[in-house]
């Protein structure tokens, strides 16, 4: 099926919501995580945020219906990923690695030094796919102030304790 990617429009924040929620039912699989797919997506405001930012990419079918979406923001000399989720029913076909691609594209045109995310470490979507792609998990010894923040605000949110990690893309 051919996926088209572009930067998202303002119009797009009010479908980016039920994508996020079609995308977790996949932690339906995994028991400890499956409370996942009933947590509220990001809200509509906080993507028309990003989505102002030029920040935001949307995965679109044939239709031009957004089937998947990458949000991040700059931070500094870093791009980070908040949130990567594609339609369960396009998932396994190279959605998010496309949309992933993008972002990688914006950073190193805007001459960042890396991108950078959370995740967690032993989901097979999650760290696996991302150090596939050229993404290296951080020793916690080596998190800036950011990252370890992010990941301290997460474990508080809920998620088991060193079930997550940092990971980053270098730009150069």
């Amino acid at each position: 099926m051919p996926v088209t990617i572009r930067l998202a429009v303002p119009e797009d924040a009010q479908r980016l919501p039920a994508i996020e929620t079609s995308a977790a039912q996949a932690f339906r699989l995994i028991d400890e995580l499956s409370w996942l797919a009933e947590s509220p997506p990001m809200s509509i405001e906080r993507h028309s945020q990003l989505i102002a930012l030029s920040t935001c990419w949307v995965a679109l079918d044939a239709e031009n219906r957004p089937q998947g979406f990458l949000s991040a923001e700059r931070h500094g000399s870093d791009l980070h990923i908040y949130e990567l989720s594609v339609m369960q029913s396009m998932q396994g076909q190279g959605t998010g690695r496309r949309l992933v691609e993008a972002a990688k594209g914006y950073a190193h045109s805007s001459r960042l030094s890396f991108v950078t995310l959370t995740t967690f470490k032993n989901v097979p979507w999650n760290a696996p796919f991302y150090s596939r792609i050229g993404f290296q998990a951080k020793a916690t010894a080596d998190l800036d102030e950011r990252l370890a923040g992010i990941l301290s605000e997460e474990y508080k949110h809920g998620f088991a304790p060193d079930s997550r990690c940092a990971m980053a893309w270098p730009v150069a």
